[in-house]
């Protein structure tokens, strides 16, 4: 993680990290204000509440409450040597806590990451940089090896060769990469999350059988997602580049809506057309890309090559960012590499889909297969170890596609775990399955996995799917658990050449009546491919782009960032139009209007139902505010300053409600309640003197709202190095 500190006045210092801010000062005996810890007090302090961390999760876990247990640490100091010290950790137990209990918990303080780092030594390299935002691989701390040369399946490169091209890409477009956690907790079963450090909404996670061919995976995942623009999905990319020579590539094409709102000729094709508006009902203003909001230049279409005849096909970037996610995208050594990951992909995700919705039973493997591939048996075994005991199935459907599956069970909680991998050889699907099961997860984490269920619908219902896409948590039935399969265990093989195994995925999609549709990115120095199966790959359900549109957003996003501003008739006009549209009241602003919010600020935590309140406030219509003053106490989770502001304000609603009633002669107690400044907010916002309290005023330049600006510095420079190889001045 970086941390970017800031010199304040006197000896005061400033920390800055993820969306939060530390300030340090000194003693005042030490010439400091005394206004803020020093530095080593939050160390101090740092390992005592990661020990409480910890013991807190061993409570949870067993249902123990923590109101009767107490730590604390104290720092004896060697006298002769004062960087010589003692942390004692005393923990204060109940005393009718079981013995298995008060060991258990001891246990648990160990764990503490704080003592683990310093007892490990970490070393410190103190350097001079000519741009600290440009130092972009110095926390990686996987280098590549000359000495060495690890050849995997799958990989046209060696590892290291990999790892030193992808760094060296990410370098050049000046993207500082941190990885902010590491996992190995079974054999052969490494995953790590990297990120920008810049702006932390850009990460990924990597996975494999090695360090190094998880960080492998990371690298690559990152390079896929700046490619094919997906860290910067439903973002609003800001005035600056809607207005720009291109948004999204210099190849891009632009499309207006024809007559009543049509979609104009030349965007997608007639097997598209017929896929995406099966009844009619699909209008241009449906395809207006979100980013740019430039609903005057028309619809922003990216080219992608039909393989069936190689012809080129116009796709409105709304449409691939609307119902495809991140599905079908990879970077690679080479096009045919990265073509094998995207198809796989693919096959893993519509096979996946399938097999949950109707349901089917798979074949188990055999134990005589699995022990041909020792090292994925190892890490079998020790989940198993563990007490999570592992269904290994052939997901191939009798050969047909690539594709295995690693469902783990956990007695404990009776969730279940249903991951998926796949490639064009066994082995490496197989590998796949289990290194994304236990990708970024603990042991603790398996615990939030849901249970089987025999309800169908719950099984089929297409939110189901999206769960299973973004982190394989959705629900499977019990069904899948059947000794009777449905087909039988075949031992496939699809491997070859990676341009083999390319054209026979291909060749399985063709033989499906499907149409594949393909772009490849290589300006950025690694092939990347993004490849669309209408009708097959997408993730969200097509008729999202009439009822769901993420460009929603335009009708919407300059009056919210500019609310300070708007007058009564605006306003009123703002909250008729959420009223008409029927989005979801626990909608975030966040997702609404693509801007990415702090989420400790209120801005951060707002729902539609929170604005539509406070513009009944702003507009003194004091019923409407009262009636969804209840709703969010009653359903909002938020956090508990704003949950005593909405107390004290229904309190002082039904005062004002009430002709029976004075606020004078509640206000004394009111104060003492609440606290006087929340009462003069509360009051203030009543009465129409405060206006959105909480939210601090911005506009479409997107003034203070620092977290949105960090993400488009790192789209500006991706979007810079498309100018600048693409010859278009930027």
């Amino acid at each position: 993680m970086e941390i970017s500190v800031n010199f304040l006045d006197n000896l005061r210092l400033e920390a800055k990290f993820n969306d939060f801010t530390v300030v340090t000062d000194q003693p005042i005996r030490y010439k400091g204000d005394g206004s803020a810890p020093g530095p080593f007090d939050y160390f101090l302090a740092s390992s005592a509440l990661c020990a409480a961390h910890f013991v807190r999760l061993y409570c949870n876990a067993r249902n123990i409450p923590t109101e009767n247990i107490r730590l604390s640490q104290d720092n004896i100091v060697d006298p002769e040597n004062r960087y010589n010290q003692i942390f004692r950790i005393q923990v204060e137990l109940p005393d009718d806590l079981s013995e298995k209990d008060r060991k258990g918990i001891l246990r648990s303080a160990e764990r503490c990451t704080v003592k683990k780092v310093v007892q490990t030594q970490p070393q410190f390299e103190i350097e001079a940089v000519s741009n600290l935002s440009e130092d972009a691989q110095a926390l990686l701390m996987v280098e590549p090896d000359d000495d060495h040369r690890t050849f995997i399946e799958g990989k046209d490169l060696p590892l290291e060769q990999t790892i030193a091209n992808m760094t060296g890409i990410l370098e050049d477009l000046g993207m500082k990469i941190e990885v902010s956690s590491w996992r190995n907790i079974v054999p052969h079963v490494w995953s790590l999350h990297i990120r920008d450090a810049y702006s932390q909404m850009c990460f990924t996670n990597g996975k494999g059988a090695t360090k190094e061919a998880a960080l492998c995976s990371a690298l690559g995942e990152f390079i896929e997602r700046l490619n094919c623009n997906f860290f910067y999905n439903d973002q609003f990319f800001g005035e600056e580049i809607a207005n720009s020579a291109f948004v999204h590539y210099p190849n891009e094409e632009w499309f207006k809506p024809g007559p009543d709102d049509a979609v104009p000729e030349g965007l997608l094709d007639a097997h598209c057309m017929a896929i995406y508006d099966p009844d009619g009902e699909l209008g241009g203003s449906n395809l207006i890309d979100t980013n740019s909001g430039r609903a005057d230049r028309g619809i922003c279409a990216l080219p992608y090559v039909r393989q069936s005849d190689g012809e080129t096909v116009f796709f409105p970037s709304n449409l691939i960012e609307n119902l495809f996610l991140s599905n079908g995208m990879s970077a690679g050594n080479t096009v045919p590499e990265a073509t094998v990951q995207c198809l796989s992909e693919i096959f893993e995700r519509a096979v996946k889909k399938q097999i949950i919705e109707e349901e089917i039973v798979l074949p188990d493997v055999p134990r005589s297969v699995l022990e041909k591939y020792p090292h994925i048996v190892e890490g079998i075994d020790a989940l198993e170890a563990q007490g999570f005991p592992l269904v290994i199935k052939d997901a191939s459907l009798g050969g047909q596609y690539p594709v295995m599956c690693v469902t783990l069970m956990n007695p404990k909680t009776g969730g279940v775990f249903a991951s998926f991998g796949a490639h064009p050889s066994f082995e490496v699907a197989l590998e796949r399955s289990l290194t994304e099961l236990m990708q970024g997860r603990s042991f603790e984490g398996l615990n939030d996995v849901p249970a089987p269920t025999f309800n169908s619908l719950a099984v089929s219902e297409p939110n189901n799917f999206v769960e299973h896409f973004i982190d394989s948590t959705g629900v499977v039935s019990w069904r899948f658990f059947s000794a009777k399969h449905d087909v039988e265990f075949c031992e496939w093989d699809f491997s070859g050449t990676t341009e083999e195994e390319a054209e026979r995925l291909f060749g399985i999609l063709a033989e499906m009546g499907k149409e594949v549709y393909v772009a490849v990115y290589e300006e950025l120095g690694a092939p990347v491919c993004r490849i669309l199966v209408p009708g097959y790959s997408e993730i969200y359900p097509v008729e999202d782009l009439v009822w769901d549109n993420t460009n929603m957003a335009l009708d919407y996003r300059e009056d919210i960032l500019n609310i300070h501003s708007l007058n009564d008739d605006q306003l009123s006009d703002l909250l008729e139009r959420l009223e008409e549209s029927q989005i979801d009241d626990y909608t975030n602003i966040i997702t609404l209007i693509g801007i990415e919010f702090d989420e400790n600020t209120v801005w951060g935590q707002l729902t539609v139902l929170e604005l539509k309140l406070l513009i009944a406030l702003a507009l003194q219509r004091h019923e409407d505010a009262l009636d969804r003053v209840g709703q969010f106490l009653q359903f909002n989770d938020n956090t508990v300053e704003r949950e005593l502001f909405y107390q004290a304000m229904n309190a002082v609603l039904e005062i004002t409600i009430d002709d029976e009633l004075e606020l004078d002669d509640y206000r004394y107690n009111l104060n003492r309640m609440f606290g006087e400044q929340t009462m003069e907010d509360v009051v203030g916002s009543v009465e129409g003197r405060v206006r959105f309290h909480g939210l601090t005023p911005t506009n479409m330049q997107l003034e203070g709202l620092e977290k949105h600006q960090r993400l488009l510095e790192s789209y500006k420079k991706l979007h810079a190095a498309r100018a600048a190889k693409a010859g278009i001045p930027s």
